[in-house]
């Protein structure tokens, strides 16, 4: 049997997780609290992850892994290619019925994403994006805005990032708009729903390691709050927050008030 590339590795395993994800989708499925706030995880997450782990581990057992719902293992960090997975990205959004909740799945290779798919099953969506081969929602091309006028944009955003002490001026006066997953955040900018995203607090790797190549492979730009590249699969599994957009991504970079030797600038819930 020939060996599949990993994006269509990615893609066949988002859709038979999916289907275990429906489910459980309105059907009350059990939820605990996770230890030190972390926020809630539900058996639909664990059934996703469990299946997740032994699909692509079985088709690529040198791969590392890293997952929201699998104990850390520090051998990760000796792969030179590695999953980062989110079984479900919005498990807040998931238990309230709604459907903006979405699987997030990546490979890094040596620390930059590779191949990346973001589906959403509730909602019949899957983006898709391979480094260098752009970025697709059900298989047609998506792009990113043209806006650069932040009075003029829409923004993915809540809003204690929007505090006067996290930009050097007045706080831009674009639109601000949510969505719970910062994964389908990440994908509502790539195919240009939205014209940008912006999360300021420490970000889990898996939150957005697969949404930020769908954006870059979409023509737009995902960085850190600090407007570094993001470097996955790193010891701490987080990374400085993100930005994300198409030409209003500059912009934002340029009147955030930040500080590259302190990752830990960006603190408030985002």
């Amino acid at each position: 049997m020939p060996v599949i590339d990993d994006l269509t590795l990615l893609e066949q395993a988002a859709q038979e997780a999916g289907e275990i994800a429906l489910r459980h989708f309105r059907a009350d499925p059990q939820v605990w609290e996770k230890d030190g706030d972390a926020g809630p995880v539900t058996d639909a997450d664990l059934a996703v992850d469990h299946y997740l782990r032994d699909k692509l581990l079985t088709a690529r057992p040198g791969h590392g892994w890293l997952s929201e719902e699998t104990e850390d293992d520090a051998d990760r960090l000796g792969a030179d290619h590695v999953f980062i997975v989110d079984p479900i990205d919005g498990t807040r959004a998931f238990i309230d019925h709604s459907e903006d909740w979405a699987l997030s799945l990546a490979v890094a290779e040596r620390g930059a994403i590779s191949a990346a798919v973001v589906h959403l099953p509730a909602r019949g969506q899957t983006y898709s994006a391979a480094r260098g081969g752009g970025a697709t929602r059900n298989g047609a091309p998506i792009t990113v805005t043209g806006t650069t006028d932040a009075a003029a944009a829409d923004v993915l955003t809540t809003k204690p990032n929007l505090a006067p002490g996290f930009w050097r001026g007045p706080v831009p006066g674009f639109k601000r708009s949510f969505r719970t997953s910062l994964a389908y955040r990440l994908c509502l900018v790539a195919e240009g729903r939205f014209d940008a995203m912006l999360t300021l607090r420490p970000t889990w790797e898996w939150d957005v390691a697969a949404g930020s190549l769908i954006v870059a492979e979409a023509g737009g730009r995902a960085t850190d709050g600090n407007g570094a590249a993001p470097h996955f699969n790193t010891p701490g599994r987080r990374i400085a927050g993100m930005v994300a957009g198409g030409a209003l991504h500059g912009g934002l970079i340029g009147a955030l008030r930040r500080d590259l030797s302190r990752p830990d600038h960006f603190t408030l819930p985002g």
